[in-house]
């Protein structure tokens, strides 16, 4: 079985002695297995997404390797003799942690950290132990938890071998959470079913907001994207907030909410979601319910995609599958493509891009600039303006409580105070014609009217 070492950046030899790095040293290892191939990765995008992924909880990566895995083993994975090797090669080097960018069964876990002497993460493990570490509101943790709980509750059969030192997260790496991982099956289900109770609440009272929002004539739109291609660095652009964005997988987990303020006065509420990745965990996906909600109900979902990386129809590929497996198919869902990150194309590139985007309906900008934001805004009010209907109205002066519930609830593209009334050009949202008609006293049209996209 042939070894094959690619690195994302250069590293340490794996024979290396430690040094007085205190973060937990670490090997990354990314299985190809035959008849698992993934296409629409190279090896080498998808190990340097198995460091990133390292580094996102700082850990001293001192080496990473694809290993090809012809036969996979039921009690290993890997063949014997490469479980030998990448044991005595990680004990030389004092590594503490060896993670799998592989799923892998408890028995062999269990088998891999009897082999070499360490702990062993797989791939879904370490995101969990990410978003452990990323939560910092009581939902995000619940969530975290709930996953943890339900990704645990199958391996309870295992025998741990923790290793001494103390970190945060959920106890994959030590410290706290061993007690809670080592309880029985009764008590796991006993918490799981608290925690879902307690998501339960927390999906009722953003049920409650949604429909306040309605009534308000709020609509939603909702950032989904591959992690770390720059929703939150738009997001703080668009809304004016201050979430952290940070070049690092998974910089923002917690679910936030903002005033957006479109071109033409009407306001919408802007929503940052986690990012999305590669083979993202079920049970993450299952536990995220209650926030996810906010984008298979948003009203219009920006997909903001990283255009200057390599693998970015992979990532959007990626994106769109968890999409549909949310519910949310783009051919019945208003889903705008936003190209982000152009100041990292080449001018060619950029020239290629600025021409191809308006034929795919896409934008293209650059949230670090700027570049770009003004035409997302103008496209992102077209796209929820799809289904409103654009009026002149002419309105009594004297009817100030009309002319006020207008201006709230409708957008007032043009006004002209004259002696027979306010002339007024309206864009009146689908679920507010008929009110509207009837608070103007016109008839509703037999047939639903078609919006044309107004010209000022």
């Amino acid at each position: 079985m042939t070894v094959h070492v690619d690195e994302a950046e250069p590293r340490a030899a794996l024979g290396t002695k430690p040094t007085a790095d205190p973060r937990t040293r670490s090997l990354v290892l990314l299985p190809i297995v035959r008849g698992e191939g993934d296409e629409r990765r190279a090896p080498e995008g998808r190990l340097a997404e198995a460091v990133g992924l390292a580094d996102a909880i700082a850990l001293d990566v001192v080496n990473a390797r694809t290993i090809s895995v012809r036969n996979p083993r039921p009690a290993t994975l890997f063949g014997t003799g490469m479980v030998d090797e990448i044991g005595a090669a990680a004990k030389e080097a004092e590594i503490e942690l060896v993670v799998v960018d592989h799923p892998l069964t408890p028995v062999q876990q269990r088998n891999l950290e009897r082999a070499w002497k360490a702990k062993v993460l797989d791939r879904t493990a370490l995101i969990l132990e990410i978003f452990g570490e990323r939560a910092q509101t009581a939902e995000g943790s619940l969530q975290v938890e709930l996953a943890h709980l339900t990704y645990q509750k199958s391996r309870l059969v295992r025998s741990w071998t923790h290793l001494e030192r103390q970190r945060g997260g959920f106890g994959f790496l030590g410290g706290p959470g061993e007690t809670q991982i080592e309880a029985d099956r009764r008590q796991i289900a006993e918490r799981i079913a608290r925690v879902e109770k307690a998501l339960e609440e927390v999906r009722r009272t953003r049920s409650l907001a949604r429909e306040q929002r309605r009534r308000n004539n709020q609509p939603v739109v909702a950032l989904v994207g591959y992690t770390n291609a720059g929703k939150s660095t738009l997001f703080n652009v668009l809304a004016g907030a201050h979430v952290e964005s940070r070049d690092l997988l998974f910089a923002t987990l917690d679910p936030t909410l903002r005033r957006l303020e479109l071109p033409h006065g009407r306001t919408a509420i802007l929503s940052d979601t986690v990012g999305f990745i590669s083979h993202l965990p079920t049970n993450l996906v299952a536990a995220f319910r209650a926030t996810l909600e906010e984008v298979t109900l948003a009203d219009l979902v920006v997909h903001v995609r990283d255009i200057a990386h390599e693998e970015s129809e992979a990532q959007a590929a990626d994106v769109l599958s968890t999409l549909q497996a949310l519910g949310v198919e783009p051919g019945q869902r208003e889903v705008l493509e936003v190209w982000n990150k152009a100041d990292l194309l080449s001018p060619e590139e950029r020239q290629e891009r600025q021409v191809s985007a308006p034929g795919q309906g896409a934008v293209l900008i650059s949230a670090a600039t700027g570049e770009g934001i003004d035409a997302l805004l103008e496209a992102v009010e077209t796209r929820l303006a799809r289904h409103a209907l654009v009026r002149d109205v002419t309105v009594p002066s004297s009817d100030g409580a009309l002319i006020a519930w207008l201006y709230r609830n409708t957008e007032v593209l043009e006004r002209a105070d004259a002696e027979d009334g306010v002339h007024l050009t309206l864009r009146i949202p689908a679920t507010l014609q008929a009110d509207a008609y009837h608070r103007l006293g016109i008839e509703m049209p037999q047939t639903p009217p078609v919006s044309e996209p107004y010209q000022p």
